[in-house]
């Protein structure tokens, strides 16, 4: 008798465990890709700041990342797959070089969400700056400068390299990644690559 409980309090605590692995769908890359974080787990979203999907997981990565652990480092690439997406992953680049990414990500997001502000409309966009205390002309100029252009082509290996073909997509150590239907929630994305940064760590 004593052994049949044993064997049905292992059955029990091992179904959740089984069920909860059965859950985590991901990618894993060959040959895997360098990280640039080095002596921590990098993990990558990548996005595009005309994707709904990627602007409904915004919130949820700033709750997140407010939770991460020191080891991990967290970094964003915006996706490029043609002229318009490397339009506005230009801009992400520029407002890096600006000193202005913290600032104006998340109201990047909200007007073009929020506000349906075209980033490929040069009077709108420029008009969007100024009110955001950016000047158009500078910003221009930075966007056309050889360190946006060459991260511009960077971002664009990297979409090829990791083999994303949709956004937003999550990527672990250069290893593991996660789409958005491999995460089915958002909730649910980001508990997978917690679980991928975890495998990761036991790796290292």
């Amino acid at each position: 008798m004593r052994r049949l409980i044993a064997i049905l309090l292992t059955t029990f605590v091992a179904l959740p465990l089984v069920a909860h692995a059965q859950q985590i769908q991901y990618g894993e890359l060959n040959p895997p890709q360098p990280v640039e974080s080095k002596g921590k787990i990098e993990v990558v979203e990548f996005f595009w700041y005309g994707c709904p999907h990627c602007y409904s997981l915004e919130p949820y990565i700033e709750t997140w990342l407010k939770k991460l652990p020191p080891d991990v480092e967290f970094r964003r690439v915006p996706a490029v797959f043609n002229s318009r997406w490397g339009h506005d992953a230009a801009i992400f680049y520029t407002l890096e070089a600006m000193g202005q990414l913290e600032k104006l990500h998340r109201p990047l997001f909200d007007a073009i969400h929020k506000s349906n502000l075209r980033t490929d409309n040069e009077a709108a966009f420029s008009e969007w700056l100024q009110k955001n205390g950016v000047d158009p002309k500078k910003f221009m100029d930075t966007m056309r400068s050889f360190g946006v252009q060459s991260k511009l082509r960077r971002a664009t290996q990297q979409t090829v390299a990791y083999k994303i073909d949709g956004t937003p997509a999550m990527a672990v150590a250069g290893r593991y990644t996660v789409s958005a239907e491999q995460g089915r929630t958002q909730q649910g994305m980001l508990q997978a690559v917690d679980d991928l940064v975890a495998r990761a760590r036991k790796q290292k």
